[in-house]
Parts: C-alpha cells; structure tokens; sequence
C-alpha cells in the first residue's frame, strides 16, 4: 500500500466524466457498471443499476461507491475490475445472506472482535448511532464488530443487548490497543522537515488515533509529551503523525495538510482530508480549504498559537546560551 497512490492510465482527464464518480470517465463509469450488474448476475441475481448503487427485486439496495472507489485506485487499471467486483459482490452477499453474528456469536466472542471506528458524517444516519461520539467536527466514533469477511458498524439497536456502553467502549479500546503495526513509513526532506505514516490492511489503521499514545510508543518508542502530535487520518487504512517537540511542527503541518488532503481524495473508507493537534485526546482542526476550495490554508486557534509561542521562545533561549 503506497503513501502517494498513482492512478492506473486510463482515459485522460479531457474525456467526458461519469456524472456520479468523477475519477471515472463516461465510459469508464459504464463499463464499470456494466461488470458489477453482470457480477451479480453470476450470483443468480438481477439488478437494477442506477448511478451510485443497485437495488434487487426485494428492494435490498447495494451502494457502489466503495467499490468503485477500490477499482479506481488498483493500479492494475480496469483489466483487474471485475475479478475486484466479483470478490466484492459475493462477499457483500455472502453477507447478507449469513445470519447475523449478534445471533451466532457468543457474548463473549463478540466483545474480543470488537473495536471502536472514526467515521466522517457521511453516511452515519444519526437516528440509527445516537451513541456516536463526536472526536471531531464531522468525526465520529462508533463501534463495529471485526467478521471474517466485513466490518458490522453496531447500531443503537444492535448494542443494546450487549452490555453497558462504556463497558463495551473500554473493551474496544482495549482492543485496539492490542493491534500490531503491519508496516511504517517515515516520510521526511532534506531540510528536516519528518512525520511518520502507519499504513495497513486494517479497517481500524486509522482509527488507532484513538489510541495514539500507545501506537506512538509501539512506532517511535518514545511516549507523547503533553504538547501531543499533529495527526491526519485520510482513510481508514493511513494514519500519519508528527509527535511535538518543537518549531519542526510547523513544515510537518503543511506537509502533513498536503499529504491528508491528497490521500482522501476517491478513496475508499475516506475519513478527513485535515491535519489535527492531538493534545489529551481531543482533537483540534488545523487545515481547511481556502475560500475559492482550490487549496488549503493552516488554522491556528489560540491555545495552540500560545504552543508554537512558547516553542519559538524555548528555541531562543537555547540559541542564547548557545550564545
């Protein structure tokens, strides 16, 4: 899994685009379409397809945008499509067609597979996950149940038999806490300017930001100061931070601002496309579009410029005893 993902060649960006999946022409988007109603046909199911989902005779509706998501960015290109679509159609039936795992499962077992999910608001119906928390402005975290071949995002209604909620929270935690790292990268210029990415296959890479003391010892060995680190989650499988120590936070920041921005866009299980400040587990937003929504600018709030302050004047202090 790279950190800068290149797309497959395909139809240039002068080509007619598909009218739902931008990264996708006209005829890209067609012919994708095309492979995920013949793949569901193989299963012995018609379908009929619309823009960005599919929907059965029994009214049970199937969303694409993952899936088309995943296909745009194997850099295979569009010859690997519909063995992706057809891994990906028998796995959401197989699925669904399963009993529950609520049902199935021990109490028991189900409380060792489950971990806590961040999730952007898209696509949270808050009628169904009243219990989300909110880490950030449009993030949330939600708990989901580990299967073998999906992830179950638990509902209100799903939770409710299983126990109290800051019980069943803890033990997500506990959890994640107990993941391995699956691969690290540094990513760092010439002019010292370094942040670390935890890349991996994972549903939960990204939501390890929960955790972030402990990952951040598993990665560096070192533990988190109370000035925190910046964070940036792009998608569920990338988390990048930079643990504070001094004014090397600032080109971290825009690099990192870049990084997130880049790595949320067509991605599947997008997240957030910004840098935060973790500092005691909250979460403050630091990067956002600029007015005309062409590029980024840097937000800095009043505690965390009251940082970077007392970072320049210990730098200085240094530089005078130096002196």
């Amino acid at each position: 899994m790279g950190l800068f993902r290149r797309g497959p060649k395909r139809d240039g960006r002068d080509a007619p685009r598909d009218p739902e999946f931008s990264f996708f022409s006209a005829d890209e988007g067609a012919r994708f379409r095309a492979q995920v109603r013949e793949a569901f046909a193989e299963q012995g199911l018609e379908v009929t397809v619309y823009t960005d989902m599919v929907s059965d005779s029994a009214g049970r509706q199937f969303g694409l945008g993952n899936l088309a998501a995943v296909c745009h960015n194997d850099e295979r290109g569009p010859r690997v499509w519909p063995e992706l679509i057809h891994q990906h159609v028998g796995m959401v039936l197989r699925t669904m067609d399963a009993p529950s795992a609520l049902e199935t499962l021990p109490a028991e077992q189900i409380r060792a597979q489950l971990y806590p999910r961040v999730v952007g608001a898209e696509g949270l119906d808050p009628r169904n996950f009243a219990y989300a928390r909110t880490v950030a402005p449009g993030l949330y975290e939600i708990l989901a149940l580990d299967l073998p071949e999906s992830v179950m995002m638990l509902t209100d209604e799903a939770l409710e038999p299983l126990g109290d909620l800051p019980y069943l929270r803890d033990q997500a935690l506990y959890n994640l806490r107990g993941l391995p790292v699956e691969a690290h990268e540094t990513v760092k210029d010439s002019e010292g300017m370094r942040f670390e990415v935890v890349l991996g296959d994972s549903f939960y890479t990204a939501s390890r930001v929960l955790a972030l003391e402990t990952l951040v010892r598993q990665v560096t060995g070192e533990e988190l100061t109370a000035d925190g680190a910046l964070v940036a989650m792009p998608f569920r499988h990338q988390l990048a931070f930079h643990a504070i120590h001094d004014t090397g936070m600032l080109p971290a920041l825009n690099a990192m601002a870049a990084f997130a921005a880049t790595g949320y866009e067509d991605t599947p299980g997008a997240i957030s496309p910004y840098v935060y400040w973790w500092h005691g587990g909250t979460l403050t937003q630091l990067s956002d579009r600029d007015e005309d929504g062409e590029g980024l600018q840097i937000m800095i709030g009043e505690e965390f410029q009251e940082l970077l302050e007392r970072l320049v004047a210990k730098e200085k202090g240094h530089l005078g005893d130096e002196n």
